[in-house]
């Protein structure tokens, strides 16, 4: 019994530091490195960079989401979204969470240093600096255009992947890192409406809580709009039909939802944002997916 009630209490603490880190975030960050990579190589990179690239980048991921549960701890038990988070449940103390955030993100900036280059760890530490200091600290919290600016963390593991093969940037890699900033928008967007009076409790000035939600769907609309212009842009860059239809394809089906939504505020009626949440990282996925198969073909 005693030995029963140990491991659950083992598996508890495992689980707690795991949701630290965010997975399902994790999981979306690396669907676009490895795409990025293989572009990067013309086709199949090494396999023992791309497992660095990958363990690196998902313990950078898995620290700068540690680092910010430990800096949101405040808002965080006020929203019901994240009230079951680790800090706010008080499955981790304070303290530890720091102390972990820390560590990964040690632990990654060293791997990337042994194993990959100056630029692909330099990316890496400030990527972890932008999300938890520019972002978390400041623009979180202070700025309704922090959806926006929040973007170039999230879009910052392209250039990495990029940057670890290569060791250096192109034009190339910059059109993806491109394509992901702009679809941020759009995507957080749709999840903030949901959750705007969460956002509102808290104090957080997410767009859908000080603007109309009008507003919020044109704004959808503009930057679905620039994500099927980034894509586009991408296709002379050593691309063929294999990337270019469904970069077409894809990005009309997501700026219809993007329409979609705003039209649905501008006729007054109940917005439905979770579809164009959902669909967005669809988008983003079935992109990607071609980005790699066509660098391998």
């Amino acid at each position: 019994m005693e030995g029963s009630q140990a491991r659950r209490s083992v598996r508890g603490v495992v689980s707690a530091y795991v949701a630290l880190t965010k997975p399902r975030i994790v999981e979306l960050l690396l669907v676009t490195t490895v795409p990025a990579m293989m572009l990067a190589a013309g086709g199949v990179p090494s396999i023992g960079l791309m497992l660095v690239v990958l363990v690196g980048g998902s313990l950078a991921a898995g620290a700068a989401n540690a680092l910010n549960c430990y800096i949101d701890r405040d808002i965080d038990q006020l929203m019901r979204r994240t009230s079951r988070r680790p800090l706010p449940r008080h499955t981790v103390s304070p303290r530890s969470a720091l102390v972990f955030g820390l560590a990964l993100a040690t632990v990654s900036t060293v791997l990337m240093a042994v194993f990959t280059n100056w630029l692909a760890t330099a990316l890496t530490v400030a990527a972890v600096v932008y999300y938890d200091v520019v972002y978390t600290l400041w623009l979180k919290r202070t700025t309704w255009q922090n959806t926006v600016w929040g973007g170039a963390c999230g879009a910052a593991p392209v250039l990495i992947g990029w940057a670890a093969v290569t060791g250096s940037l192109s034009w190339a890699a910059w059109l993806m890192f491109a394509i992901v900033f702009l679809w941020q928008p759009p995507h957080f967007y749709a999840l903030a409406i949901k959750f705007r009076d969460d956002y509102a409790r808290a104090g957080i000035p997410m767009l859908p809580v000080v603007r109309s939600l009008k507003r919020v769907g044109l704004e959808s609309v503009i930057y679905a709009a620039l994500t099927l212009v980034a894509s586009v842009a991408l296709w002379p860059f050593g691309m063929s039909f294999i990337y270019g239809v469904p970069a077409i394809v894809l990005g009309v089906l997501f700026l219809k939802q993007a329409w979609d939504l705003y039209a649905q505020a501008r006729r007054g009626e109940k917005v439905r944002p979770m579809k164009m949440f959902h669909w967005s990282t669809t988008y983003l996925t079935l992109l990607f997916v071609a980005i790699a198969i066509d660098a391998v073909i």
